[in-house]
C-alpha cells in the first residue's frame, strides 16, 4: 500500500510529546505543519479551556478531541456519582476548549466483576448524555486492550465497544480504535467493518507494540518500532469510511527522556513512511 506523503490527516496527542506544555506543543506541532491536536485534560490545569481553545484554532491546527473522559464503574454508588459529576465537567471543558468530542477510557473495579463494571459504564454513559445533547459533544468509547480489564477498561473488544453503541443507541456515542488495544483481535477486520456500518468509528489512534515491550503502560513504539501492521488497519478502517484524523498516540517514557523536537521529527517520518 503506498505510504502516506503529506501531514493533512495528522494528529497528535498532547501526552505524546508529554515534557511540553500546551502552549508549547500548540507552537511546535503548528510549525512542523501538524494539523491536529489532541488534548489530555491535565494539560488545561490552571488554564481557560476556553483561551487555550482559541490559541489552537488561531494556529491554525484543529482541535480534535479532548482525553479523556469515562472512569465509571465504582463499587461505591458515591464513587460512581463522583466519576459522573466529572464527566460533566469534561463535557464543559471539550465545549469551551471547541472539540466536539470526548474520548472515554470507561474504566473497571477489580473489587467487582466485569460485568458489574460494564452496567456502570452503561449507567455512566446514559447519565452523561443529556449534557452531551446541551453541548453537542460525542462521546467515543475506547475499548482497552484485555491487560487493563482489572482496572482500566471492561471494555476491551472493538466488538464489545459495538455492543455497546447499539446498547445505548444515542446519536452521540461513537468509538475510538487504537492500534495498540486492538491489533491482536482476530475479529477485528469484520467489527472495524461493522463500526463504519453502523457510523460508529469516529476516532483512529496509531503508535507500535514494541517487542519485547519493558512497561505495558509507557513502552509504546514509534509507528513501525515494533510488530503491529498499521497499514492494513489503517486500509480496514478507510474502508470502512473512516476519513478522520490519524491520531498519533504514544506513552513512553523513552521517548519522554528524548529531545521532544528530535522526537517530533521522527513521528512525521514515521507518519509519512509507516502507515
Amino acid at each position: 500500500m503506498t505510504p502516506i506523503r503529506d501531514l493533512s490527516k495528522l494528529c497528535i496527542h498532547t501526552i505524546t510529546t508529554k515534557p511540553w506544555n500546551i502552549e508549547t506543543a500548540i507552537e511546535k506541532y503548528c510549525a512542523a505543519g501538524v494539523n491536529g491536536i489532541t488534548v489530555w485534560r491535565q494539560w488545561l490545569e490552571n488554564r481557560d479551556p476556553y483561551k487555550i481553545g482559541q490559541e489552537i484554532i488561531k494556529s491554525g491546527l484543529t482541535p480534535v478531541s479532548l482525553c479523556r473522559g469515562g472512569f465509571f464503574p465504582a463499587s461505591s454508588l458515591t464513587d460512581r456519582q463522583k466519576a459522573i459529576d466529572d464527566n460533566r465537567r469534561a463535557i464543559d471543558e471539550a465545549a469551551a476548549l471547541g472539540t466536539l468530542m470526548i474520548v472515554l477510557v470507561c474504566g473497571a473495579d477489580p473489587r467487582q466483576s466485569l460485568e458489574e463494571s460494564r452496567r456502570h459504564i452503561f449507567e455512566g454513559i446514559a447519565a452523561v448524555l443529556p449534557d452531551c445533547e446541551d453541548r453537542k459533544i460525542r462521546l467515543a468509547v475506547e475499548p482497552l486492550h484485555p491487560m487493563y480489564a482489572d482496572s482500566r477498561s471492561a471494555i476491551n473488544t472493538l466488538k464489545q465497544a459495538n455492543d455497546l453503541c447499539d446498547d445505548l443507541d444515542h446519536p452521540l456515542v461513537g468509538v475510538a480504535a487504537d492500534v495498540y488495544h486492538l491489533w491482536w483481535d482476530p475479529d477485528l477486520q469484520n467489527e472495524i467493518r461493522r463500526c463504519g456500518e453502523s457510523g460508529y468509528l469516529w476516532a483512529f489512534h496509531i503508535c507500535d507494540w514494541r517487542t519485547p515491550t519493558v512497561d505495558l503502560l509507557n513502552d509504546r513504539g514509534l509507528m513501525g518500532e515494533g510488530c503491529i501492521d498499521i497499514p492494513q488497519i489503517r486500509e480496514w478502517v478507510e474502508q470502512a469510511g473512516f476519513e478522520g484524523f490519524h491520531e498519533v498516540e504514544i506513552f513512553s517514557n523513552r521517548w519522554w527522556q528524548a529531545d521532544q523536537d528530535e522526537f517530533l521529527k521522527a513521528i512525521i517520518q514515521a507518519y509519512r513512511t509507516e502507515c
